[in-house]
């Protein structure tokens, strides 16, 4: 029965040695970590005076009587239990009446019903929880060994979390440096800046661009890649590069672009990055006759080799391109044919001098001619003239036609000089319209009217500025006749040459 108490005692012992472990490691402190050497020093004298007595009374060869015995026995037995500051007593669970248990009301539930909490533990008695106080006193009365065997567990504990940590941050340092590992070996797309208008790559063909320089690895790059109107298109890996345009695209309409000399350099390091500020290329469009053969056969290679989806759709646009020119040759070829046969028709001559029509006149006049003498009138109206050209001879006068005024001259350098006259229209036809009698050549309608006034000032004032500003209500015509005979020194005197 003996034993059967000791073990119980023993058990008791191992459960609240065990929740006072788990109460220290919750309530552990880092200053409850460091050793409390005076406490140790003093526990530790204690044990030493409690020693030296138990050896005196050895000495003293007393021997206790059996009653003493078993009363040392008992407060042996009495010491192994663990105390308890609350005064409570520790009560073995077979120990209770049968009609007693753990069963309890719960506080602050009133009348409630009470709520079982028994805990089937067997043997073992159920350990109360401590106070704070109770902790402290116990955390004292724990002897160095276990205490520093404590500390070394949560030491313990402590590097295996910084352990989990360090490996944590190294596991995601190398999980970056394989990140850029991986990023350097990516195909980066990337935009550049592109100019061309009227280009629309989804109808015509793509943009080549001449890709040249040096990936991340070191490997030499040297390929042609595309873009479309918005300068999309380019995948690199990660490196420094020079572009340039190689050709021109083809636009669906058969344009052709001419291609810019520029070559800049850039440097991919991210995928999406925009290279617009660093590379822009603007394709301007030439004048399609002046598109050669050449432009449109490199354009059409590049085409077919990745700027169309076919051969065929490439063969398309280089057709397209070459009608074009064609056609645009043969209307420059026309205007100058027409040019030319309406420079002939200009042209006009005497037998001392000859002369071109202004061009803003070809179309509205006509000409008549008698030896030297060439009238140049109205069209349709050969008794409205504009000017009348007289070569004299030098050191002779010249008198003009009745309501004529001089209106210029031109030394041919060979002894004559041609004399332009006429009417000043500006200041005579407003005078006639308005029914003003101050020398009128004729009458004339208000389109006729018009017309004569474009014609001798070569449409610097209108009809209205004429009549209402130039000329007014005073009927002097020395502005109008300085406009008139400013217009002609521009337009027809320098083109009077001496006849060869």
């Amino acid at each position: 029965m003996k034993d059967e108490t000791m073990g119980q005692e023993d058990a008791a012992q191992d459960a609240e040695a065990c929740a006072e472990a788990l109460e220290s490691l919750d309530r552990i402190s880092l200053d409850e970590i460091a050793l409390d050497d005076s406490g140790i020093d003093v526990q530790d004298e204690s044990e030493a005076e409690a020693q030296s007595d138990d050896q005196d009374a050895e000495d003293d060869g007393a021997a206790p009587t059996e009653d003493e015995a078993g009363h040392e026995e008992s407060e042996c037995e009495a010491g192994n239990q663990p105390e308890s500051d609350t005064g409570e007593e520790t009560v073995l669970l077979n120990s209770l009446p049968a009609e007693d248990s753990l069963t309890r009301e719960l506080p602050g539930l009133g009348s409630a019903p009470a709520v079982d909490e028994t805990i089937a533990m067997g043997d073992i008695p159920l350990p109360s929880v401590p106070s704070a106080r109770e902790a402290e006193v116990r955390h004292r009365k724990m002897s160095p060994k276990r205490r520093n065997l404590m500390v070394a567990g949560v030491v313990a504990v402590a590097l295996v979390a910084g352990g989990a940590g360090y490996a944590a941050w190294n596991g995601y340092q190398q999980e970056q440096v394989a990140a850029v590992a991986a990023n350097a070996h990516t195909m980066m797309s990337v935009q550049i800046g592109v100019h061309a208008a009227g280009l629309d790559c989804s109808t015509g063909s793509k943009i080549p661009v001449q890709v040249n320089g040096q990936d991340s690895d070191g490997s030499s790059v040297s390929e042609t890649l595309y873009v479309d109107e918005h300068g999309r298109g380019i995948k690199l890996l990660p490196g420094d590069y020079t572009l340039s345009i190689a050709a021109s695209p083809i636009a669906a309409d058969g344009t052709i672009y001419t291609v810019p000399t520029t070559k800049t350099q850039v440097t991919v390091k991210s995928d999406g990055q925009d290279l617009s500020a660093q590379a822009t290329f603007k394709l301007k469009v030439p004048s399609a006759d002046t598109v050669t053969d050449d432009q449109i056969d490199a354009a059409a290679k590049y085409a077919e080799e990745g700027g169309c989806s076919s051969a065929a759709a490439a063969k398309i646009l280089q057709q397209a391109a070459t009608a074009r020119r064609d056609a645009a040759a043969n209307a420059v070829s026309a205007s100058e044919a027409q040019a030319a046969r309406d420079a002939d028709a200009r042209h006009k001559a005497t037998n001392l001098y000859q002369l071109d029509i202004p061009v803003e006149w070809y179309g509205k006049v006509e000409t008549w001619q008698n030896g030297s003498t060439l009238c140049i009138y109205l069209a349709g109206d050969s008794d409205t003239p504009i000017v009348t050209l007289v070569a004299v001879r030098d050191g002779e006068s010249f008198t003009p036609d009745e309501g004529d005024t001089v209106l210029g001259t031109a030394n041919l350098g060979n002894g004559y000089t041609v004399y332009a006259s006429g009417p000043v229209y500006p200041y005579v036809v407003p005078q006639t319209i308005n029914g003003r009698t101050q020398n009128p050549v004729s009458t004339y309608p208000m389109d006729t009217a018009i017309e004569l006034v474009e014609l001798t000032t070569g449409n610097r004032y209108t009809y209205s500025q004429i009549k209402n500003v130039l000329v007014g209500k005073d009927g002097k015509a020395d502005a109008a006749t300085k406009l008139e005979c400013d217009y002609l020194a521009q337009i027809l005197l320098p083109s009077i040459k001496a006849q060869d």
